[in-house]
Formats: C-alpha cells, structure tokens, sequence
C-alpha cells in the first residue's frame, strides 16, 4: 500500500518462494531505488557463488552462516552485518538454520 511517498507492506502481503532447495525467499518491501529481502536458510544450505550490479547489505536476524567473498571467509551471527558492492563475486552458506534480511539497492527486477 503507498500513500504520500510511503510503500507500507505488512508481513503476509507478499508470498514466500523457494528459489533454491535449502532456501526461502519473501520479498519486503521495495521501491525502484531501494529492497528488503528476508530469507531463510536451512542448516547445510549452500548458496551459487555469484555477483549481480546491484549494492547489497546483508544482516543476520538469527542462526549462523558463513560468507565468502574477494578470497575472505566470515562467519556471521546473529546481529552481524556485511555490506557487498556491486559486482563483487560472493557466495553464502548455512552453518545451522538462519534468517537473514537483505537489502538491496536498487531494486532487483529478478526478485520482484
């Protein structure tokens, strides 16, 4: 729902998918410069390295997951944060069950 600049989008809006085995996808709220992702992984997911134009910050909600990028490991947990540029190669996998919100900017066509 917008309404003078503000896009409200209550939490069962928006359907969840599962692009991968391992992972699902709910797509938050978003507009052409700006997008919030949720996603959840289960334990052992193991996600495509892989790179896009699109800036993204990454913040684990809860669980542990380790992500890879520029030939640096990290294991993130809950309350950690990364943020990628454009175009850099990354790949994230699941240590134990997690919820990560990702934001995107700007948006991503192929998620919406």
């Amino acid at each position: 729902m917008e309404a003078s600049g503000v896009v409200y989008t209550p939490t069962g809006a928006t359907p969840v998918t599962e692009p991968e085995e391992g992972m699902q996808r709910q797509v938050l709220a978003y507009s052409p410069q700006l997008m919030l992702v949720r996603h959840h992984f289960v334990k052992g997911w193991v996600g495509a390295r892989h790179s896009h134009p699109h800036h993204q910050m990454v913040y684990v909600v809860r669980g542990h997951i380790r992500f890879e990028a520029q030939g640096q490991s990290w294991e993130l947990r809950a309350g950690d944060s990364v943020v990628v540029d454009g175009n850099v190669e990354h790949q994230a996998s699941a240590l134990e069950a997690s919820e990560v919100l990702d934001i995107f900017t700007p948006f991503r066509e192929d998620y919406a």
